[in-house]
C-alpha cells in the first residue's frame, strides 16, 4: 500500500494545461480589457462633456422647432422631440472618434498593447463601451426633448402614444441612430488612428457627401446617397417624410429600417477593417 501512496501523480499533458491557461488567459484578458476600457471612458472629463452638450443640445434644438409649431400641423410629438438629431450626432460622433483615436493621441498604446499583446480585446471593449455610452447618452437627449416639448406638444395637440409603431420605431430609432453614429466614429478613428482625420472624415460621410448628392439629383447620385452611412437618418424620420423622399428619389426605396442597416453594415466594415490593421498592422 505504502509503495502506491508515495507513487507521483501521473502528469497532466501539457497539451490540456496550454488549453486551459489559453482560456484562462483569454477571458481574463477581454475582461480586464472591458474594465479598463470603461475606466478610461468615464475617467475622462470631456466624456462628461460630450454627453451633457449632446443632451442640451437635442434638448435645445427640439424646443426651437417646437415654437414654430402650430395645432393641425404636420408631424408628432415624437417627432418633435427627435428633430434635433442632425446636430445632436456631433457628440457621439466626437466620442466615438475620441475613444478609437485617444491611446494614440497619448501614446499610452503602447502600454495597452503590452499589457494586452492579442490587441483585439481592446478594440472590443472599446465597442461596448463606446455602444453602452452612446446608447445612454441618446437616451437622456430623447428624455430631455421630450420633457421641454411637452408644453408645446400639448398646446398643438401633438401626443406621444406609446402603442402607436411609429412613435416606438422614432424614438427607439433615434437611440439606435446616435449609438450606431457613435460606433461609427470609433471605427474610423480606430482606422485612421489620428483624430483630426477622422472626424473630418465622418463629417464628410455623414454630412457633406450626403448634402453634395441631394443636392444633385439623379439615378446614379440617388443610389450613392442612399448607400451612405447617412442613410441612418431615416430611423428618425416619419413614416410620411420617408415615403415623399423614396418618391423623389431614383435610388433604392429604403424604408426606414433598410437605412439603419445601411448604417450598421458601414460600422460592421469599418471595425472589421480596424481589426484587421490592428491585428496585422504596425500600432504606429
Amino acid at each position: 500500500m505504502s509503495h502506491l501512496l508515495d507513487r507521483p501523480a501521473a502528469p497532466v499533458p501539457r497539451s490540456a494545461t496550454s488549453a486551459r491557461s489559453a482560456r484562462s488567459a483569454r477571458g481574463a484578458t477581454v475582461a480586464r480589457a472591458l474594465v479598463a476600457e470603461w475606466t478610461k471612458i468615464t475617467g475622462l472629463r470631456s466624456t462628461a462633456w460630450l454627453a451633457a452638450a449632446t443632451v442640451v443640445t437635442a434638448a435645445a434644438l427640439a424646443f426651437g422647432l417646437g415654437l414654430f409649431v402650430r395645432p393641425g400641423g404636420a408631424g408628432s410629438g415624437a417627432s418633435l422631440a427627435v428633430a434635433g438629431h442632425v446636430l445632436a450626432q456631433l457628440g457621439p460622433l466626437a466620442l466615438g472618434v475620441l475613444v478609437g483615436t485617444g491611446e494614440y493621441a497619448t501614446g499610452t498604446f503602447r502600454a495597452t498593447f503590452t499589457a494586452v499583446p492579442r490587441r483585439l480585446p481592446v478594440l472590443g471593449g472599446q465597442t461596448v463601451v463606446t455602444a453602452g455610452w452612446g446608447a445612454a447618452t441618446a437616451a437622456a437627449a430623447v428624455g430631455a426633448s421630450l420633457l421641454v416639448t411637452s408644453g408645446q406638444r400639448s398646446g398643438a395637440g401633438l401626443v406621444v402614444d406609446a402603442a402607436d409603431t411609429e412613435t416606438v420605431r422614432l424614438l427607439a430609432g433615434y437611440v439606435l441612430h446616435q449609438t450606431g453614429v457613435a460606433l461609427l466614429g470609433l471605427a474610423i478613428g480606430a482606422l485612421l488612428r489620428r483624430a483630426t482625420g477622422a472626424f473630418v472624415t465622418a463629417i464628410m460621410l455623414l454630412l457633406v457627401l450626403d448634402q453634395f448628392l441631394a443636392a444633385n439629383p439623379g439615378r446614379l447620385t440617388d443610389t450613392l446617397r442612399a448607400l451612405l452611412p447617412a442613410a441612418g437618418a431615416r430611423l428618425v424620420q416619419g413614416d410620411a417624410q420617408i415615403t415623399v423622399l423614396d418618391a423623389a428619389s431614383l435610388g433604392p426605396d429604403l424604408g426606414a429600417w433598410g437605412g439603419g442597416l445601411v448604417l450598421l453594415l458601414w460600422v460592421v466594415a469599418l471595425l472589421g477593417a480596424a481589426a484587421y490593421r490592428l491585428r496585422r498592422h504596425d500600432l504606429s
